[in-house]
């Protein structure tokens, strides 16, 4: 599978397939061949999940520094296996099972549709790939732009935490405030509930998926499920409340919290603040609103060169 290595170099991984041009495209055998022929410095992931784990494994082992990984279905077992090798190293992963990192106008590394972003100063972080898309649309349909948008995936293991991103959008002098969207399960948001409160200033908004979800059972992701009475959705949103952050019920009140919370921006041509005026053939709306392949091969493992934020 193809990827971006720069502006005007692309490569792509795929055992057995090296050697080979796809549509113009060097594919190579391995990651470390596509490091020392190409300088790539990132790995987006699409491989298989019984295969998924060693594909991260393998790219950190090469010196790849920022790896995303978009497969749904890894073992937990093997991601387990994969955060203990990580320890330590000089490697990022982002996910699984999440649909990746963009810098609207820089770079994007992910599944996420790039023409809903736009570039602005709001940093959102989300466990949610399909709520991460329905807050851009309403951010950029308000004329909101976005610094960087990650999806940290759903999984009960992933490599980037909530606190992780906090940490980065707190000392990035390009991002102004914070959107966190969040879901039942686990401890990710209380965790990040307490991290807020002693170490971001800037305003944070918070929204979690999963209110009305009964005990016990698993609402889409591995790690969306509340279990022994804890994850729950009234759980994660008195802690956040507690911490300050501004938390909305709704997921359609999420670009109108962010937008409460900052100065007027100035508009963009056709955008006004809460409305996008239409264009030919369109009527105005408020908004607009990342799996696994098949395959009994590990492949479509892909390196990109690119400046991760």
């Amino acid at each position: 599978m193809s990827i971006l290595v720069d502006k005007r170099t692309r490569a792509g991984v795929t055992p057995g397939k090296g050697g080979i041009l796809h549509e113009g495209i060097p594919v190579f055998d391995t990651v470390a061949d596509a490091v020392a022929k190409e300088g790539a410095n990132t790995a987006l992931v699409f491989v298989p999940p019984a295969f998924a784990a060693d594909a991260v494994l393998e790219a950190a082992d090469a010196g790849v520094r920022l790896i995303v990984c978009i497969t749904e279905g890894i073992p937990t077992l093997d991601m387990v296996r994969v955060a203990r090798v990580l320890q330590g190293k000089d490697t990022r992963l982002i996910g699984p099972n999440c649909p990746g990192i963009i810098s609207p106008g820089k770079a994007k590394v992910g599944i996420m549709p790039g023409h809903i972003h736009s570039p602005g100063r709001i940093g959102v972080v989300s466990r949610s790939g399909t709520l991460t898309y329905e807050a851009v649309g309403q951010l950029t349909a308000r004329g909101i732009g976005q610094s960087t948008c990650v999806g940290i995936g759903g999984d009960p293991i992933v490599g980037t935490s909530f606190v992780d991103a906090l940490r980065l959008f707190q000392a990035d002098p390009e991002t102004d405030a914070i959107l966190m969207i969040g879901e039942i399960g686990g401890t990710a948001e209380e965790d990040a509930a307490a991290f807020v409160k002693a170490h971001v200033s800037k305003p944070v908004i918070g929204f979690i998926c999963g209110q009305t979800a009964p005990p016990g059972r698993r609402m889409g992701h591995a790690g969306a499920i509340i279990s022994g009475g804890t994850g729950t959705a009234a759980e994660k949103m008195a802690a956040m409340r507690k911490a300050g952050i501004t938390v909305v019920k709704s997921p359609a009140e999420m670009g109108q919290a962010v937008a409460r919370v900052l100065p007027s921006p100035p508009a963009r041509p056709g955008v006004t603040r809460g409305k996008v005026s239409a264009g030919a053939g369109e009527s105005p709306r408020r908004a607009t609103p990342p799996t696994s392949h098949g395959g009994a091969r590990r492949q479509g493992r892909s390196t990109a060169k690119s400046r991760p934020r």
